[in-house]
């Protein structure tokens, strides 16, 4: 990170708007491809010419008219299915109640910024933030009737992604998907920093208004083609099982007995953590709360105790990952519980943040698929 310093990402403001757009996309061939990923990363200040000879050799498609679009991608056997936009960043507020999109976890304001800067650059918002919601039946039911002709674009992409999308441009059904998204409360899944970067774009950016008014965002209903939701797991670099003796309580040690690494991992439960340095398993029990997740408890509660502090923390979002951290250098690997969509959402409408990395919403669309241009871009409503 680029600074220590977390920020709270700024709140947007009912009601909820996903505004039609003109699209970018990349040619089929070239979505997925990991020398398309690289291009929208540093260095970044080629990009425009880079993205001008894709269209000079005819790898980058317009549409002429703005559209919403139905995005429906499928990988690994798991389909999601959303609605893509520019989110109107035009109102915002201080409180909570007020809020159409929740954030979950603070932003490093200095990697916003740069996020920003590289946005203005390309003059583009290459990939949608990921949202997500329980959507109201009427709009359920209106999306499959949007469905139900042929997709205007089916692919499979590089990564093996098959893609399929609805441009919506009827003005009756885009007038009934706006009433139904009105009172929308969004839960922001991935992308905090790009969605921070888009209010520094508002501020930072003059030359790029009124565009700057919206962002990219995709928005996944979460009760009918939802998200996986897993833990990231926490790697304590340095420390030792000994290290963990200062977490014990005044009626007994703080780990359980030790356990075969599949009884272990059995064990994870909403109140409990599994910690291994690769060899040993063990458990750890975590204070019973009912409104705040284990991933809070544990930075909150028990890692402030231990005597010794970690020479670093990583993170793993797969047990395979956090074993093969801890076997190319010591430390001990947190084995963290999955969360449920619905404690999130009940914390996020509290008010609170989540600790960094504290949730992995799986599969992400490929980038590229839609993509979204400052240049020329309309604006959010007034």
């Amino acid at each position: 990170m680029d600074s220590g310093v977390v920020a709270t990402p700024a709140l947007v403001a009912r009601p909820f708007r996903l505004e039609p757009f003109r699209a970018l996309m990349l040619a089929p061939n070239r979505i997925g491809a990991q020398a398309s990923a690289r291009a929208f990363a540093r260095p970044y200040h080629d990009v425009v010419d880079r993205f001008a000879a894709w269209e000079r050799t005819g790898q980058v498609r317009h549409d002429d008219t703005a559209a919403l679009y139905l995005h429906e991608y499928t990988a690994s056997g798991v389909t999601v299915r959303g609605l893509v936009g520019a989110l109107d960043l035009t109102r915002t507020t201080t409180e909570t109640a007020q809020a159409a999109v929740y954030p979950h976890e603070g932003i490093h304001p200095a990697r916003a910024a740069e996020l920003a800067d590289r946005m203005a650059a390309m003059a583009l918002n290459p990939a949608p933030i990921l949202l997500t919601h329980r959507a109201p039946a009427g709009l359920r039911a209106l999306l499959r009737e949007i469905r139900r002709p042929a997709a205007d674009h089916q692919f499979t992409d590089r990564s093996g992604q098959y893609h399929r999308v609805w441009a919506i441009r009827d003005a009756q059904q885009l007038t009934a998907i706006a009433g139904h998204l009105e009172g929308t409360h969004a839960v922001l899944a991935d992308g905090h920093h790009r969605y921070a970067a888009y209010d520094e774009l508002r501020r930072t950016h003059p030359d790029l208004a009124p565009a700057t008014n919206a962002g990219l965002a995709m928005l996944v209903d979460q009760d009918d083609t939802p998200l996986y939701l897993g833990a990231i797991h926490r790697i304590l670099y340095g420390l030792r099982f000994s290290d963990l003796d200062s977490l014990a309580a005044e009626d007994g040690p703080a780990l359980g007995p030790t356990l075969g690494p599949d009884e272990a991992v059995a064990a994870l439960a909403p109140d409990v953590v599994v910690v291994t340095d690769g060899h040993s398993w063990a458990t750890l029990p975590l204070a019973p709360s009912s409104d705040r997740l284990g991933v809070e408890r544990l930075h909150d509660d028990l890692l402030p105790r231990l005597r010794r502090t970690p020479s670093s923390v990583g993170y793993a979002h797969s047990l395979d990952d956090a074993l093969r951290a801890v076997a190319r250098r010591r430390g001990l690997a947190m084995l963290m519980p999955a969360p449920e969509f619905g404690d999130v959402l009940r914390v996020v409408e509290t008010g609170r943040l989540l600790p960094e990395k504290a949730t992995s919403f799986q599969p992400k669309p490929s980038v590229g698929v839609l993509i979204r241009t400052l240049r020329g871009a309309p604006p959010a409503h007034d």
